[in-house]
């Protein structure tokens, strides 16, 4: 939990704020900018100022409605407290965003969490009491689309949707709004996840490694050769047999996006990958962790745990970090943005501590092989019915343009970031819907502009907003090296972890399927049950290797074979 609330308060006022495409087409640049304060208003509505011309492409997306349009939402209600005698749903960031497409956002309903949250739209459903918009997951899709409950956006989107939210998705492939299309009809505006967070990389201490004049890891065997020596050969020149192995944590694996000491990599490298959905050699859909392969990683890692390889206390941390920073182990997996996050603690309390990341271990060809996360898991939908779907889409295109730092407006865009930096209000958390989009390649291409800067190749003022500030970071650790851990670390996720993932060729493995079926809804969670504690117990010895098998037989038995069978039918109808 502690990664996740830091990667949102740290990592993504950063990193998910990626423009991607150096300040370039989002919101056509001049034009929109010209059309900004008033300007926008008046040669936008009725579009009477175009001679009898209606309003196409951004002039359109960004345009203010002919007559005011009242648009009900379920609100997910944040922690920030806001100031002024502001309200959830009157605020300086909703007045905003009012402003610019005369559309009023309204509450129909309001809850508290997660939780709460997605209950409150359960229910929605349930009585088919929609609010006009709201934001939904996978599973809930699937319940609005099979009850012919939701507005068709196909045409809406291609008419009203900004080029800027439409490079966001074609950033994808295709695949984000393929994930909310039923029957060739858009029935969702999904997010875009960024492809980067998913590969679970192996940090290494660098400085360690050098000390015991090691090679750096690429194969299974590197890596047990260097957790070896870093239990018995004193790699922190402390005197003591204090360090440990590789670290791990009780989860075993993430399955979609990882947090530090998953061993995710390591199944990988065998070619499984639990917790996902793939096809297997014949093309039947099968549940990743119950393929044979996972059973050469659990040996492999029972191996090395009995071995003393793997540190033998990893499943009984409170805070799975807490190794990690107290800089008692040196080999770890995690995602590239580990810098942010335990890192900054490791070399706070270690200035010696030089971090690196490797994309280790490699499979039997000698490719990396990993697992991604799904390019979308919530999607804005529109009630059937619902005269102005177009008001979802304005409302999407305005606040994604200021997300990605590209609103022209810049006086006005100012207002908020200087009310969120006088007050702590995160201006998101107001955002009509709770749905980021970034460009999925967005860590890739900023590591790159930004060590084309570095070397002179690009003018780093020509950059976005927020590159330019990586771009500042990484200048500033340059001089000053470990001096301010705000610097140091932007800087080292992307000099570090960001070039990794730009530089080494990936076997990219996707799940099949994302979402939960009807025998699942019931059942998956004894199913996980049993998955995790097997796996874990099998590791640490307190099971033999040979018990994977009969977890296979009981997972069948428990309802893993009827869920594989609406999985499949699920696929095949797609």
């Amino acid at each position: 939990m502690k990664a996740k609330l830091l990667l949102t308060a740290m990592a993504m006022s950063l990193v998910l704020s990626a423009c991607g495409d150096n300040g370039g087409n989002g919101g056509n640049g001049g034009n929109s900018g010209n059309a900004g304060n008033g300007s926008q208003a008046s040669g936008n509505d009725g579009q009477a100022a175009n001679a009898g011309n209606e309003a196409t492409g951004d002039d359109l997306a960004y345009g203010k409605s002919a007559e005011p349009v009242t648009l009900s939402i379920g609100f997910k209600i944040p922690d920030d407290k806001l100031k002024n005698g502001d309200t959830n749903e009157n605020n300086i960031v909703s007045r905003y965003f009012e402003s610019l497409t005369n559309v009023k956002v309204v509450h129909a309903w309001e809850a508290k969490g997660d939780d709460a949250f997605k209950q409150k739209v359960n229910l929605a459903i349930a009585s088919n009491d929609l609010p006009d918009a709201m934001v939904v997951d996978r599973n809930q899709l699937r319940k609005l689309i099979d009850n012919d409950m939701l507005e068709d956006l196909t045409d809406t989107y291609e008419k009203y949707g900004s080029q800027l939210v439409k490079d966001l998705y074609a950033s994808t492939n295709g695949m984000a709004l393929a994930d909310a299309t039923s029957d060739d009809k858009l029935y969702g505006l999904p997010n875009v996840a960024i492809e980067a967070d998913a590969p679970s990389l192996l940090w290494v201490r660098q400085d360690w490694l050098d000390k015991l004049k090691l090679s750096p890891p690429k194969t299974m065997d590197d890596l047990e050769k260097i957790a070896k020596a870093f239990v018995e050969q004193d790699p922190d020149g402390n005197g003591k047999a204090d360090t440990v192995g590789l670290e791990g944590d009780k989860s075993v694996v993430y399955g979609q996006k990882p947090n530090p000491n998953g061993f995710d990599a390591i199944f990988g490298a065998f070619h499984a990958f639990p917790k996902n959905w793939i096809k297997d050699a014949s093309g039947n859909v099968v549940y990743g962790s119950i393929a044979p392969e996972n059973k050469e990683a659990l040996a492999k890692l029972a191996d090395w745990y009995k071995n003393g390889l793997i540190d033998k206390q990893f499943a009984l941390y409170k805070e799975t970090q807490e190794p990690i920073v107290a800089n008692k182990t040196g080999l770890f997996f995690g995602p590239w943005w580990m810098p942010y996050w335990p890192l900054a603690d490791s070399v706070t309390n270690d200035t010696k501590a030089e971090w690196k990341a490797y994309a280790a271990p490699l499979d039997a060809d000698g490719k990396f092989t990993t697992h991604m996360a799904p390019v979308t898991d919530r999607y804005v939908v529109v009630r059937k019915g619902y005269e102005h779907p177009e008001a979802a889409v304005k409302m999407l295109n305005v606040f994604t343009r200021y997300e990605r730092r590209q609103d022209p407006n810049t006086e006005e865009a100012k207002k908020l970031d200087d009310y969120a930096a006088e007050t702590g209000v995160h201006i998101r958390n107001f955002y009509p819907f709770d749905l980021l989009l970034d460009y999925s390649d967005a860590v890739v291409k900023r590591y790159n502009d930004v060590q084309k800067a570095v070397k002179g190749e690009i003018d780093p003022s020509t950059f976005d907003p927020d590159t330019k500030l990586v771009y500042d970071f990484t200048m500033a650790e340059k001089e000053n090296p470990k001096k301010n851990m705000d610097a140091w670390k932007p800087a080292k996720a992307y000099e570090v972890g960001g070039a990794v993932l730009a530089t080494q060729p990936m076997e990219k493995v996707y799940s099949v399927f994302y979402g939960m079926t009807r025998t699942m809804e019931t059942k998956w969670a004894t199913l996980e049950k049993l998955e995790s504690e097997t796996f874990l117990k099998i590791i640490v010895g307190d099971l033999p290797v040979s018990a994977f098998d009969d977890f296979v037989a009981q997972w069948k038995k428990l309802g893993g074979d009827q869920i594989t069978k609406e999985v499949t039918d699920i696929v095949n109808d797609k």
